[in-house]
């Protein structure tokens, strides 16, 4: 990845490290990205007394909850309905570890398909579970688990997977728990560990909008400090900027500074004077005698 184009000042780019693989980079921790594409069409934004909020279609058939203080741990639940009143027909979770970007990627194709019209949003039979493979398959994942109705595809790190469970499925269980048709995780087992649902009628377009995003392979922005240690250790982590040049002790100094070698020892050595013949005699001094 390298430094950050120079097209772009990296003070304004939002993190100071690129991660890779993506589904390890964890939340952002910040909703806008997520909402606006519905925001975008000019759907209204409500609030309850609690902070959570929730956007919904003028026509009231799809509806967007973003709940940090929800009752468990899914922070955005989208749902789509044929009749505003009745029970929805597809029902899509992500929870509060998810990367922001792939909320994004999701709100954004059912922005696309809610303009396009009802039968881009609403179940049909356009499209297979297998186009929504796709993006795994053309990126090194592989089918790890046939367990009895599932199949599960991971990642090559063996740190990020796509679940499909085939047969009948109680409907009220795929909204409510995690026993959905679609089931995505990543990150390492425990506490930091991200996963989005997805039910049977939920359209494979937008099915695929979400697998297209976490396997692709350019890295997203994160502030290090803020991402959990589990991924700071397992991620490939690359700083926006190159790291400056540390400033030199003074034991540097001292070693980078040229060595001065010692002269060589002069010595006092008999000189003949120009006005002396080479082959002169130098004057023997006189012995005083005493008295």
């Amino acid at each position: 990845m390298g430094e950050a184009s120079s097209a772009f000042d990296a003070d304004d780019l939002d993190g100071d490290v690129y991660v890779t693989p993506r589904y390890l980079a964890g939340t952002t921790y910040i909703g806008d990205p997520g909402l606006q594409p519905l925001r975008d069409l000019g759907w209204p934004l409500d609030h309850d007394n609690l902070g959570n909020c929730y956007v919904t279609s003028p026509d009231r058939r799809v509806r967007l909850g973003y709940l940090p203080e929800g009752e468990d741990d899914g922070l955005w639940r989208i749902s789509a309905y044929r009749d505003p009143h009745a029970a929805p027909v597809w029902g899509v979770c992500f929870n509060d570890k998810a990367p922001t970007e792939f909320v994004t990627a999701f709100t954004e194709a059912l922005a696309q398909g809610y303009t396009e019209g009802p039968g881009s949003y609403l179940p049909h039979m356009k499209g297979s579970a297998y186009d929504g493979l796709v993006p795994m398959i053309h990126n090194g994942w592989k089918l790890t688990r046939a367990v009895e109705r599932t199949l599960e595809w991971t990642s090559p790190d063996k740190l990020a997977g796509v679940a499909f469970t085939t047969g009948d499925l109680d409907p009220e269980m795929e909204f409510t728990t995690l026993e959905a048709r679609w089931f995505m995780w990543g990150g390492p087992k425990g506490w930091d560990r991200w996963y989005a649902t997805a039910s049977t009628e939920t359209p494979v377009s937008l099915i695929t909008a979400i697998t297209a995003a976490i396997a692709d392979p350019a890295p997203i922005l994160r502030w290090e400090q803020e991402m959990p240690k589990a991924l700071r250790e397992r991620a490939e982590l690359t700083p926006v900027r190159p790291a400056s040049p540390k400033a030199p002790t003074p034991l540097d100094v001292a070693r980078a500074r040229p060595r001065v070698l010692p002269s060589a020892r002069t010595h006092s050595v008999p000189r003949w004077s120009t006005s002396s013949a080479p082959g002169a005699r130098l004057p023997v001094p006189t012995r005083r005698s005493g008295r």
